[in-house]
């Protein structure tokens, strides 16, 4: 009698355990170049936002000073716990792995500092005891994550930005070419 209440509890508690909802993904906006160009001063041209990235040049007088960096976390279901839960032994989450990705954008004119922008992006994901996340994937996501999050300031700011670059453009007077 009692192997059949647990057996019953054990199949309610398993009908319960909620997963985490994971939405389907969704269509990226195609990236954008800014309203101006500029070239790098610091960062790896392979990682930039794609807003950043599409937007270099070498002979510009704007530059981008761009930096990320990862911290990882991970949280685990005591053992003692998780070994006696009969829902460990049908997938239920024992845990989660986690990435947080802080960037850094810098762009600047000379001494004129024409923008700084930060963004943060943690990304976390549940394990069981048949499946498990691996941290370079979770830092992936991490990275698309914030590097999102900076080109959408880049696009919110992008008027301002190529008006605060036109008048030092535009200050330089122009040099007539002889024919």
């Amino acid at each position: 009698m009692a192997l059949a209440a647990l057996l019953a509890s054990t199949s309610v508690i398993a009908c319960s355990v909620q997963q985490p909802d994971i939405a389907p993904p969704q269509a990226a906006t195609p990236a954008l170049p800014l309203p101006f160009k500029g070239r790098l001063v610091d960062g790896d041209p392979n990682e930039l936002p794609p807003a950043v990235a599409l937007s270099l040049s070498q002979t510009s007088a704007v530059t981008f000073a761009y930096r990320e960096e990862f911290s990882h976390d991970e949280y685990h279901i005591p053992l003692i716990v998780s070994a006696f839960d009969p829902v460990t032994y049908i997938g239920a989450p024992l845990g989660d792995y986690g990435v947080t990705a802080f960037a850094s954008l810098s762009i600047s004119e000379g001494d004129r500092v024409l923008g700084d922008y930060t963004a943060k992006a943690h990304v976390t994901r549940s394990y069981s005891l048949y499946s498990e996340p691996t941290h370079q994937e979770l830092e992936r996501a991490a990275r698309v994550a914030v590097r999102d999050r900076i080109d959408q300031k880049l696009y919110h700011d992008a008027a301002q930005l190529a008006a605060a670059v036109a008048p030092a453009s535009s200050a330089t007077p122009a040099v007539p070419i002889d024919k």
